[in-house]
């Protein structure tokens, strides 16, 4: 019963990608059905061989809703890099949101690129003045880990090889083979040292 659903539910989240016009490549598995919306003009790219868990059964911490894939504006990007996981992650990009590949995207990470809403009071809630609202493109390199329930917000480089500890919130950027921690995160050792110490 569990296989039939796992299958029933990649091939209903295959539907919803071709629907909206995701671009996929190959070996792309889908647990579970994606929350998945594209704007008109814009761009949503799945690498190859990426997972895509919507299903708690289907991980280790289990999570506590499907990944959502939104591109929110026109020329808007939103690009996953080739064997990249993501468990219950919701990702939107309002500008462009590049995760490279080889990363570890743990359950129920939070990453986008816009503020959603205006800073201005007048108008904030209904949005009137959309030029308002902040947003600078999120960079995260290859080979990042991002533990559960972490916050990555606009305008944040992370580098090649770093981990964001879980439930971070990442404001700043992250050098390449560092691990951050804390809401604001910080700089808490590097991951060469950690091995190190741990005798990997």
């Amino acid at each position: 019963m569990r296989l039939l659903a796992r299958v029933m539910g990649s091939l209903a989240g295959r539907a919803r990608m071709a629907a909206e016009g995701v671009e996929m490549g190959r070996g792309v598995r889908i647990w579970g059905v994606p929350i998945v919306s594209r704007a008109d003009r814009s761009t949503l790219r799945i690498g190859h061989d990426v997972v895509l868990c919507s299903r708690s059964e289907d991980t280790a911490l289990g999570v506590a809703h499907a990944v959502v894939l939104r591109t929110l504006a026109e020329a808007a990007v939103l690009d996953i890099g080739d064997d990249t996981g993501l468990s219950g992650s919701s990702i939107c990009a309002a500008r462009s949101v590049r995760i490279g590949r080889r990363c570890l995207i743990g359950a129920d990470v939070l990453i986008t690129d816009t503020d959603f809403h205006a800073r201005h009071i007048a108008g904030r809630r209904h949005n009137a003045r959309d030029t308002d609202i902040a947003a600078a493109p999120v960079v995260i390199g290859d080979d990042v880990f991002i533990g559960a329930r972490a916050c990555i917000l606009k305008g944040v480089t992370i580098g090649d090889g770093a981990i964001v500890g879980c439930a971070a919130v990442v404001t700043r950027d992250v050098a390449p083979g560092t691990i951050v921690a804390g809401n604001p995160a910080v700089p808490i050792a590097s991951v060469a040292a950690a091995d190190a110490r741990d005798g990997d």
